[in-house]
């Protein structure tokens, strides 16, 4: 998959591997790095992939940069199973590019904002190697019905940070903190934020971000 890529450091010893949201490209997040206030020492590879090209039905079926289609706006009724599933697989090929370049699956962190945090929560809950963490931003879990029978046994202590606007009208904010809670029922050790925005980020936010990434990963 085509993807952007920053580094921090010579020789990095940890990844985050970032997804877009609907309608984006990997270049979407890429001027956060430097914002993230991570220390000096860090050697981090970041990967901003660029999703497909493809129909989005509440688009009108027309084509745009999308990890799965959106049937409704309803995001709990008609999920893309098949989209999803297939680009969880992306997100996989992509770790495993990660891993042949030496990096430990412990020191990948799957990050994604929107859809893309969607598939960054879907697919680290199923990885078969344990990670270092999902940074989940104004999204939710999708297909949490088969969440119990296919979470992998590798990943049931990952940490995982969730943050939302508090006036999200592209994803409310009930539908994040709502997989949140079935995270929690499910014992994941999941760290939550709300801020005063929309469907967006926030400077408070980056720095959060920042702060978990340096425990994670970077410290």
């Amino acid at each position: 998959m085509d993807a952007l890529e920053i580094v921090t450091g010579d020789a990095p010893d940890s990844a985050v591997i970032w997804l877009h949201g609907l309608g984006a490209d990997g270049h979407d997040f890429a001027p956060i790095v430097p914002e993230l206030g991570l220390p000096s020492s860090a050697k981090v590879r970041f990967i901003f992939p660029h999703a497909p090209m493809l129909p989005v039905t509440i688009n009108g079926g027309y084509a745009m940069p999308a990890w799965y289609d959106v049937k409704s706006l309803d995001l709990s009724q008609e999920e893309d199973a098949p989209g999803i599933r297939d680009s969880q697989r992306q997100l996989e090929a992509l770790i495993r590019r990660e891993l042949e370049r030496g990096i430990a699956s412990t020191r990948i962190v799957l990050a994604g904002f929107s859809q893309g945090g969607a598939i960054a929560l879907h697919t680290g809950l199923r990885y078969a190697e344990p990670l270092a963490g999902v940074l989940a931003l104004s999204t939710y879990l999708p297909l949490p019905r088969t969440l119990r029978a296919e979470a992998s046994p590798a990943n049931t202590r990952l940490p995982v940070f969730m943050a939302h606007g508090t006036a999200d009208s592209v994803i409310p904010l009930a539908h994040g903190a709502a997989s949140r809670d079935l995270l929690k029922q499910e014992g994941y050790a999941v760290e939550w934020h709300e801020y005063p925005m929309a469907h967006s980020v926030c400077a408070e936010e980056i720095s959060d971000i920042g702060t978990w990434l340096t425990r994670i990963i970077a410290a």
